[in-house]
C-alpha cells in the first residue's frame, strides 16, 4: 500500500511539480546525482580508484497543514522518503524513511512526534557547504542523528529571533546503558537546542544526553550512547558565507571523548558559488586525529537547479587511512 501511495505521489510530482493542491498536501523533492572518482589508501594495500554514480540523499515527500476547529490550532504532517536515483536500490528497498511526523501548531508553539532530525543535528543550520555529498560534516563528527520515536516541542519565535527546541525519546526496552536491562522510561534520551536567527546572523547551542551514536575518533566499544554539546555560528554579510561549529562528545558509560571543529566559507559571484570547508576531530584516549578538507564550486542554472564540482580528502592520522573523492553533479529541487 505504501509503495502505491508513493507511486501516486511521484506521478503528482511529475505532473505538477511544486504545486500546492487546494486544502491538500505539497508534493516536493530533490534529485542530487553525482559522478565521482574515489580513491582509498589504507597505508598497506596499493591505492585503487573507482568511478561511481551516487544519489546523495535524493528524496520525495509530501507535507502540509490544515486548520482545526479548536483554539486556533493547525494539524501539521510530513512524510519524506529517500530515493536512489542511481540504481533504484537503497539497502534493498525502493524507498527508505527520512523525516516523517505528525503534530500540532498554534500560539503555544509546535508539538510533533515521529522520526526526524534531532535538535542537535538541526543546530548545524546551513554551515555545511558540502551537505549530502562526500564532504559532509558527518564524516568528521558525531551527532548527525535522525531519531525514531522522538517527540519534540518548539517554542514560537521569542524576541523575534530565539527558538527553543526540546525533544525526548523513550528507549522502548532497548538496553542503552549496557546493564542487561532494557530502559522503559519516557525520556531515556534527550536533545535540546536554542537557536538565534536575525538578519545575517545565525547561532545555536545544543546538547544531547544518552543519544544512541558512536564517536568518530575515540570509540572504545564500551558504550552504546554518547553525550554531545555543540555550538554553531553562521554569518552571511553580502555575498560571503562564514560558518563555525565546535563540539564536545563523550561516551556515556565509557571513557571515550573527543572534540571537533568545522570551519566553512563560501563566496558568490553572479551564478557561481565558490566554497571551502575544513573539519577536524581529536580523540582523547586514542590520540587519533581525523581531518577533512573540501573545495568546490556551484553554478546556478535556475532558482532550484545547479551543477557542481568538488573534491574532498578525509584522513585518519594514526590509522594511516586516506580517502579522496573528486566529483561532478547536478541538483534539482521541486
Amino acid at each position: 500500500m505504501k509503495k502505491n501511495l508513493l507511486a501516486i505521489a511521484v506521478g503528482a510530482a511529475v505532473a505538477m511539480p511544486g504545486v500546492v493542491l487546494a486544502d491538500g498536501p505539497t508534493v516536493y523533492g530533490k534529485v542530487n546525482v553525482s559522478l565521482e572518482n574515489t580513491e582509498f589508501d589504507d597505508g598497506v594495500n596499493p591505492s585503487e580508484d573507482q568511478w561511481e554514480l551516487n544519489s546523495n540523499a535524493s528524496r520525495l515527500g509530501v507535507k502540509g497543514d490544515f486548520d482545526l476547529d479548536v483554539a486556533g490550532l493547525k494539524a501539521i504532517y510530513q512524510a519524506e522518503f529517500e530515493i536512489s536515483v542511481d540504481d533504484g536500490d537503497k539497502s534493498g528497498q525502493t524507498f527508505t524513511q527520512r523525516n516523517i511526523f505528525g503534530g500540532l501548531k498554534g500560539g503555544f508553539g509546535t508539538l510533533m512526534a515521529g522520526k526526524f532530525d534531532t535538535p542537535t543535528k538541526k543546530a548545524q543550520g546551513k554551515i555545511d557547504q558540502f551537505n549530502d555529498i562526500g564532504g559532509d560534516i558527518k564524516n568528521v563528527l558525531s551527532g548527525e542523528n535522525r531519531a525514531s520515536n522522538i517527540i519534540q516541542y518548539s517554542t514560537p519565535k521569542l524576541a523575534d529571533m530565539l527558538t527553543l527546541n526540546a525533544a525526548f525519546i523513550p528507549a522502548e526496552g532497548d538496553d542503552l546503558d549496557g546493564d542487561g536491562e532494557g530502559e522503559t522510561g519516557l525520556a531515556d534520551t534527550i536533545s535540546v537546542s536554542l537557536v538565534a536567527e536575525k538578519d545575517m546572523f545565525y547561532g545555536a547551542v545544543s546538547h544531547d544526553a544518552d543519544m544512541e551514536d558512536e564517536l568518530v575518533s575515540d570509540e572504545t566499544g564500551g558504550s552504546a550512547t554518547i553525550d554531545i554539546t555543540r555550538a554553531v555560528v553562521g554569518l552571511k554579510p553580502g555575498n560571503l558565507e562564514l560558518g563555525f561549529l565546535y563540539q564536545m562528545a563523550e561516551e556515556t558509560e565509557a571513557d571515550g571523548e573527543e572534540t571537533s571543529a568545522i570551519v566553512s566559507a563560501a563566496f558568490k559571484i553572479d551564478r557561481v558559488k565558490l566554497k571551502a570547508q575544513y573539519g577536524m576531530t581529536d580523540g582523547d584516549v586514542s590520540d587519533e586525529e581525523v581531518t577533512q578538507i573540501s573545495l568546490g564550486a556551484d553554478y546556478k542554472l535556475a532558482k532550484a537547479s545547479k551543477v557542481y564540482a568538488y573534491g574532498t580528502q578525509l584522513d585518519f592520522d594514526l590509522a594511516d587511512e586516506e580517502e579522496t573523492i573528486f566529483g561532478i553533479g547536478m541538483e534539482h529541487k521541486f
